[in-house]
């Protein structure tokens, strides 16, 4: 081998690099890294997440709307009753001074329900001015006592029927069982004032109460504030002088009678309760789409209505006497 082979052979080895591809001259900027997949058990503990979240917010709002309904039974249906009440005491005192007051005969036909028709007084139990509604549906009694249509009013000759709830919408007649024999009933109606005088407190699992004696008053709640299945009732006599009694009662229908519940308000209660699933669905969209307090001005006040129509429909479902 000679000198010059020699010194050609470094120059051959390192013209290797320079035949490896044309490409712009200086360093080249380096590539961001690729960012790892992500592991599919990864991705179905994340939707398995989701689902819980999801369940968690939807049993907590169902929690939030039971207790809202127990609150509403308990306490709001009685600010609602109460708020009745005022407004009725004082129109029906304008048709008593003015001689208007609803009887209900065969000429003038009968009285609409929920209309109020007497003016109740019991001072041993602490009953001032309450007024009777005609009626006595789950309804009529968030009102207030109710009077069974088919019955006679009270002070007439005949036999006068009361109901009244024992707990919930103010509980106007909770009280009742506590009665004595000997303690005196007031009602007033556009007939006048009658006095009765109470006979007889039991309870309708034991004994038919009702005397066929005319000129009886009875009056009727729940015997239980926590489950009632049966009622009590109060037999009291009409010592006043007897009004006539002018007839031509309605017949009533099965929700008007003692412990009874209005079938037809369960398709109320769907009808609020879709209405409701709508209002939340239309909020949550409110509230992603567009700013968050004009969204909540808009949708509580729709949502608490809702709701509480939704609650009444509830209430008529349970016993009318409750």
């Amino acid at each position: 081998m000679t000198a010059v082979d020699s010194e050609q052979k470094p120059e051959a080895a390192g013209a290797a690099p320079e035949e490896a591809g044309p490409g712009p001259a200086g360093p080249q900027p380096a590539r961001e890294p690729a960012a790892p997949a992500v592991p599919a058990e990864d991705a179905a503990q994340d939707n398995r997440g989701n689902v819980v979240v999801g369940i968690g917010v939807a049993v907590t709002l169902l929690g939030l709307l039971v207790l809202g309904f127990v609150a509403y039974l308990y306490w709001l249906s009685g600010l609602q009753e109460a708020r009745a009440q005022t407004g009725m005491y004082a129109n029906l005192r304008a048709e008593l001074a003015a001689g208007l007051a609803p009887l209900g005969s065969a000429s003038s036909g009968p009285i609409p329900p929920g209309s109020p028709v007497a003016i109740l007084n019991i001072s041993a139990i602490g009953v001032h001015n309450q007024v009777v509604v005609e009626g006595t549906t789950p309804e009529n009694l968030t009102l207030g006592p109710g009077h069974l249509r088919s019955s006679a009013l009270p002070g007439e000759t005949g036999i006068a029927v009361l109901y009244g709830k024992r707990v919930t919408f103010g509980g106007p007649f909770a009280k009742i069982p506590e009665l004595l024999p000997g303690e005196e009933i007031q009602v007033t109606t556009g007939q006048g004032t009658s006095t009765y005088v109470v006979k007889v407190v039991g309870d309708s699992r034991f004994r038919i109460l009702i005397d066929p004696a005319p000129n009886q008053l009875i009056l009727l709640t729940a015997d239980s504030a926590f489950a009632p299945s049966h009622y009590v009732e109060v037999e009291a006599t009409l010592t006043s002088t007897p009004r006539a009694n002018p007839g031509g009662r309605p017949a009533i229908s099965p929700a008007e009678v003692a412990l009874a519940n209005d079938p037809t308000a369960l398709i109320q209660c769907l009808a609020w309760a879709m209405a409701l699933a709508l209002v939340s669905v239309g909020g949550t969209y409110l509230f992603v789409r567009w700013s968050k307090w004009p969204a909540y001005l808009v949708t509580i006040p729709i949502a608490i209505a809702v709701t509480w129509n939704f609650y009444e429909s509830l209430a008529a479902l349970l016993p009318n006497l409750y």
